[in-house]
């Protein structure tokens, strides 16, 4: 594993073979997808980077969905990847819709966890209001407050671990970029999803506030190749609340990706 700085971004790299890139969510970085890296040890080159604002990767003035596509875009050409699978969490999800629609010679496939397309309007204003409060008081109360709504009752009953994980993830994010961050999901518009072509995997918790099971399926129904998977007893932060079967579905994606 190497740790790279592309476009002014940390970026992750391990493997060799076809790239994967794995897209952090709001509050993520990363070690997002730690858990599923053991899924690539052979034949695969994975690609994390952490997005501008959050992590260890600075930003400058304001952030935006359109920015973080070309980012994300020029990163791929500097690190000679000229198509590759896109994996996303969250916020990651409307970034990877957004680059397969614009960019789509890029993209071999969608692995979409708690999938969204633009955020409803109360939750704009929602975002809006949590970016003045990490200005004004930092990251310590936001972190409790997201493991509270966005992990499952299961999670924080019996996984202490993911709790740790998600809070711990959060509370360290720098607060300016965490704040800008959320600005830019707030500013987020649905990309064309219909244009998107390749094969798709939308999987979401049952649980899933932010990114409901209903609303996973309506992304899904508008696109050519899609496959949709509730996962049960779980929340937002899939990735981590439930690995082994965030794993097998994207296993077993990859798996009908390959063979197709």
């Amino acid at each position: 594993m190497s740790t790279q700085t592309v476009e002014r971004m940390a970026v992750e790299v391990d493997g060799e073979g076809t790239p994967v890139v794995m897209v952090h969510g709001l509050g993520g970085t990363s070690n997002t997808f730690t858990p599923q890296m053991g899924l690539f040890r052979s034949g695969y080159r994975v690609i994390r980077p952490d997005l501008p604002g959050s992590g260890r990767s600075p930003h400058s003035g304001e952030l935006s969905i359109s920015g973080f596509v070309a980012t994300l875009a020029k990163a791929c050409r500097v690190l000679g990847v000229d198509k590759a699978h896109f994996v996303g969490h969250s916020l990651g999800t409307i970034i990877c819709q957004h680059l397969a629609v614009e960019h789509p010679s890029l993209v071999r496939s969608l692995s979409l966890f708690g999938p969204i397309s633009e955020p409803p309007d109360p939750a704009r204003k929602g975002l809006r209001d949590r970016a003045a409060k990490a200005r004004a008081e930092g990251m310590a109360d936001i972190a409790d407050a997201i493991v509270q709504a966005a992990t499952s009752g299961e999670t924080k009953e019996h996984n202490p671990l993911a709790v740790a994980l998600v809070r711990e993830m959060v509370m360290r994010q720098p607060a300016n970029g965490y704040a800008a961050t959320c600005e830019a999901l707030a500013g987020a518009s649905a990309a064309d999803v219909t244009r998107i072509r390749c094969p798709v995997l939308l999987a979401t918790g049952d649980e899933d506030g932010v990114a409901p099971a209903s609303g996973a399926r309506a992304i899904g129904e508008k696109m050519e190749k899609a496959r949709t998977k509730i996962l049960n007893r779980c929340g937002h932060w899939a990735t981590f609340e439930k690995v082994e079967d965030s794993n097998r579905e994207l296993r077993d994606f990859m798996a009908s990706v390959r063979t197709a």
